[in-house]
């Protein structure tokens, strides 16, 4: 994988002296440059420029070289996980599995050996004839551990493939004769990308079309069946006289920055599947086997050519259509008696762990309150919005407000619901303000900052801060809102996060039609909860003003006498009385106190507004909307049920449309209520047994007639043998 993105994890004044040389010493033997290195390093408070280049310098290379899998575990141990994705880049992990099971192909030398034959072929291959071709034939001895090598030099490159193809079919068959003999012990090299006549290093390719696969990890036979297996678009194939197989595979990039990253990519295709190949592979200007000649006793010669997908571009498309990660179906019956356990609940009736959920409203709604009180909620155990929530660790991302309003709306919060903060601990902040990046981009690192946490929920407030592309491209939103599903299945824990309505009145749109944008806002979450602005009538609101009066006037009045004693009931619940009696019962610097007490309560009344949420749920049944006041900072249920009859703000229904759906929900409610009124009446009337149609009537003090129609209209009917009434097994009737 891509190194700078494994450094992204490590914080290098987290690291020892050692630690740190390692990851540059790794970071050189990858290939890597010394600025890689410097930049990462400045994050530093001990960073001193100049250092990195000096250090850099001494790292001439070792037997044990420090490599790229200490920078992996480093970054592993700090939170990295593994991504999985549907299409890759150049620095995705390559996932793809051919299911290779270890039989290998067989193949066999030519039948007629014609050594000229086979280097034309390779030539012709590979070559333009215009094009410098590079080649080595003679060798230097080298000795280690009592074993004698022989390494090629630097060889020739300023001839071109025509100028040789030429040579060879006038050469007789002497192959020296063209390219200068060779040592059959040592055998002969090829490059096998063309060159600027001018030297052999990377420098000097001028077409990076090729480049070379082998691995002596694994039998020849194994080899070739997996090369063939991996459809790997190869322009030649060679066997080397020794462990291993030359594959020269297309890769055709039009620069060198290019080709390494093909060539990572080729090479991190076949790790995947046992094809372990040395990293000096990945040079260009790399010398392979040359075909025609003989090592060791043993022939060097071509195997196949022009196999596999037709060039890299076809290749990669085939990977990556391979490479789905996506589970395999599975059968009904093999898991019927044995289901997966369900994820517990998060919110209660409302949302499990594991699962996202939506908060719209419009602005001025408190969603940003409602998370902070979510957060709360979950972290100290209690009810939200009257569901009762799963205690537990949550981080509460907040890319809107300065750090410092943050912290003091959630101490604000804390104090407004009364509950003490035994549990803060359970709560962290990440402030982003001024740092938000897209959700693309966020979702991995917050993924590693919450690796190790155990968190139980996630809450983003807003996402508008870090949407992704045209919030009303269905496309581009499916794609953002995948990043929840990233942050959801790599931790296991639930992601909320709210969003704002659409312009326009909302009242009159279903719950799930009035967020902004997409539609897939609205039916990606597992759970949308709506809150919909209510209106308040001058009437409820003078009433809410009295209920407060009267409390205060209480509250100070019972500070110094005893409340029955001076107040009556109906005193109580009135305005006038209380301050009246308040008036006589309380010192005037009291009495002063308690009307400041008043002033204040009344201007929070007249900045109170009330909302009515609504829910659509995919894991649990629909509940009936719920009311709240909002009391800045927090919102606060109905018990009372003062806003049930409550329309919603800016509703421009005609009246004749509000006044029927009234009447249609006051018959529903009748209905319900008499239905409850007549089968309480079948249980009492005649002491448990099945009473008469008269003893029903005469019990609830209406005519039998009336009876009849009710038992009809319930499901009931009259058992013609004995009279009485029993439940009917159709649709009633007698």
């Amino acid at each position: 994988m891509d190194l700078m993105k494994a450094l992204e994890y490590i914080d290098p004044s987290e690291l020892d002296y050692q630690e740190w040389v390692n990851v540059g010493m790794a970071l050189k033997h990858e290939g890597y440059s010394v600025t890689d290195w410097d930049l990462w390093s400045r994050s530093d408070r001990r960073y001193h420029n100049g250092e990195c280049e000096k250090k850099w310098e001494s790292f001439n290379g070792s037997s044990s070289p420090v490599t790229a899998g200490t920078i992996i575990q480093m970054a592993k141990e700090r939170g990295m996980t593994t991504q999985k994705s549907r299409e890759l880049s150049w620095d995705d992990e390559i996932n793809f599995e051919i299911g290779y099971n270890g039989e290998g192909m067989t193949f066999s030398e030519p039948e007629n050996w014609d050594p000229v034959k086979q280097i034309i072929t390779y030539l012709e291959t590979l070559f333009e004839a215009s094009e410098n071709v590079g080649y080595v034939t003679e060798t230097y001895e080298k000795t280690e551990d009592g074993i004698t090598k022989y390494l090629p030099t630097r060889g020739s490159y300023d001839r071109t493939a025509g100028e040789l193809i030429e040579l060879l079919n006038i050469c007789d068959g002497d192959i020296g004769a063209v390219f200068g003999d060779y040592k059959e012990e040592a055998g002969a090299w090829i490059r096998f990308n063309p060159l600027d006549g001018k030297g052999v290093k990377s420098e000097n390719v001028t077409d990076f079309r090729y480049a070379l696969v082998e691995s002596d990890c694994m039998t020849l036979e194994e080899q070739n069946a997996l090369i063939r297996e991996l459809e790997l678009p190869v322009a030649i194939m060679v066997y080397t006289g020794g462990k291993s197989i030359h594959a020269i595979v297309k890769v055709d990039a039009p620069n060198y920055d290019e080709y390494r990253k093909r060539v990572d990519y080729l090479y991190g295709v076949c790790k995947k599947n046992g094809l372990e190949i040395d990293r000096q592979c990945r040079n260009p200007s790399r010398l392979s086997r040359m075909p025609g000649v003989m090592r060791n006793g043993k022939k060097q010669y071509i195997i196949d050519r022009n196999i596999g997908k037709s060039d890299f571009a076809e290749w990669k498309d085939w990977i990556e259509s391979i490479n789905d990660d996506l589970p395999d179906p599975e059968n009904l019956a093999a898991l019927w008696n044995n289901l997966p356990q369900l994820s517990p609940p998060l919110i209660d009736g409302v949302l499990r762990q594991g699962h996202k959920m939506l908060l719209g409203g419009p602005s001025k709604a408190g969603k940003s309150f409602g998370l902070i009180e979510l957060s709360i909620a979950i972290a100290e155990g209690l009810k939200w919005f009257g569901f009762q929530c799963t205690q537990g660790r949550v981080m509460y991302v907040n890319l809107e407000l300065d750090r410092a309003s943050c912290f003091h709306r959630l101490k604000d919060v804390y104090a407004a619901m009364k509950v003490p903060p035994s549990n803060i601990s359970n709560i962290d902040v990440w402030n982003l303000r001024g740092n938000t990046v897209p959700m693309d981009k966020l979702a991995p690192k917050l993924i590693r900052r919450a690796a190790k946490k155990d968190y139980i929920a996630i809450i983003i407030d807003p996402i508008y801060k870090v949407i992704t592309g045209d919030e009303n491209s269905a496309d581009q939103m499916a794609h953002f809102c995948n990043q929840f599903d990233k942050v959801c299945t790599e931790l296991g824990c639930a992601v909320v996060y709210c969003h704002h309505h659409s312009k326009g009145t909302q009242g009159n749109k279903r719950s799930m039609d009035r967020v902004s944008g997409s539609g897939v806002f609205a039916r990606d979450p597992d759970a949308l909860l709506d809150l919909t602005e209510l209106e308040i009538t001058d009437t409820l609101r003078k009433q809410q003003e009295d209920e407060v009066i009267c409390k205060i006037c209480s509250d100070w009045i019972g500070r110094f006498n005893k409340l029955d004693d001076v107040c009556s009931q109906d005193d109580k619940v009135t305005p006038k009385s209380m301050l009246e009696i308040a008036h006589k019962s309380l010192h005037e610097q009291s009495y002063s106190l308690m009307m400041k007490d008043i002033e204040t309560a009344k201007k929070a009344v007249q900045s109170r507004t009330a909302w009515r949420i609504e829910g659509t749920l995919r894991e649990f049944p629909k509940f009936s909307p719920l009311n709240l006041w909002f009391d800045y900072p927090i919102h606060r249920l109905d018990d009372v049920g003062v806003l049930k009859d409550c329309e919603f703000e800016g509703d421009n229904r005609p009246s004749w449309q509000k006044a029927t759906k009234k009447h249609q929900e006051s018959a529903k409610n009748r209905s319900e209520e008499n239905r409850t009124k007549f089968e309480n009446a079948l249980t009492l009337c005649n002491m448990g047994d099945a009473p008469t149609v008269k003893q029903v009537s005469e019990y609830l003090d209406m005519k039998e007639r009336t009876v009849r129609d009710w038992i009809k209209k319930y499901g009931y009917a009259i058992d013609r043998y004995n009279n009485t009434i029993i439940k009917a097994e159709n649709d009633g009737g007698e």
